[in-house]
């Protein structure tokens, strides 16, 4: 069984997203193994980047925050390292096409393997241009994991026939952030994948309160929460982890 499989393995997954580096990587490190420890099947890192244009104010500001306090690519990866010493959650990258490549993207994925970093989320890289990174995710063995959102309408079968890992739902239209409502439309996207391919399907975007997460964990094999974990972790800085820990263990025990 693979890092990846494990995650839907124990019934619905929960995957937190926090930026790297907010408020400090030493913060991160802690909220990584804490997350882990209270529940979490799969933690999603966002490498910070000063144009993330899927994100939300929420996630911007952390994006700013970390940065600020020079949290680097490098950096992301030495923590990672560490962070395997005692921890062996999967972990999933989170970032934009521009990082990837202004950093080498064969030497990107090569460093991810060696860290212990299991996949890769790029939310601004179009199905169709996958190919510029894929190869080098096939060499190095980190699955690539497609996105598809209520616009993706006749590419859905397309993109889950050739999805890898689990198939990121982007719940809504817009950028991250905490909603109220969640349309129904990623009920029916979720039901053209399984047609096409029995593979995982977690949710995100929009995703705060336990109640929402039960929702959509009734018609999906996992749900992510970024914008709500990152705005508790915005709101106590470095003394955030036991607010994190403590909301990740309400959402678990809501969709378990």
């Amino acid at each position: 069984m693979t890092n990846l499989q494990q995650v839907f393995s124990n019934g619905k997954a929960f995957i937190p997203f926090i930026t790297a580096g907010d408020p400090s990587l030493e913060i991160t490190e802690q909220l990584v193994i804490e997350m882990a420890e209270a529940g979490a099947d799969l933690v999603e890192l966002g490498i910070p980047f000063s144009d993330p244009i899927a994100e939300g104010p929420v996630i911007q500001e952390a994006d700013d925050r970390a940065l600020a306090a020079g949290t680097t690519t490098d950096k992301i990866f030495a923590m990672v390292k560490r962070i395997r010493q005692t921890c062996d959650v999967p972990i999933a990258f989170m970032t934009y096409i521009n990082p990837v490549f202004t950093y080498g993207a064969e030497r990107f994925m090569k460093n991810c393997r060696e860290a212990g970093v299991q996949a890769l989320i790029v939310p601004d890289l179009p199905f169709e241009e996958k190919e510029e990174l894929l190869p080098f995710c096939l060499q190095y063995g980190v699955t690539f994991i497609s996105m598809i959102a209520p616009t993706s309408n006749d590419r859905i079968r397309m993109i889950a026939n050739e999805a890898e890992g689990f198939i990121y739902c982007v719940s809504s239209m817009g950028v991250t952030g905490v909603r109220r409502e969640i349309g129904n439309d990623v009920e029916k996207m979720i039901k053209i994948v399984k047609e096409v391919k029995d593979i995982p399907c977690a949710i995100g975007f929009g995703i705060s309160s336990p109640e929402q997460a039960e929702k959509m964990a009734q018609f999906s094999d996992g749900v992510i929460v970024g914008s709500a974990i990152v705005r508790i972790i915005g709101q106590y800085g470095s003394d955030c982890v036991p607010h994190v820990r403590e909301y990740v263990q309400s959402m678990v025990a809501a969709i378990r």
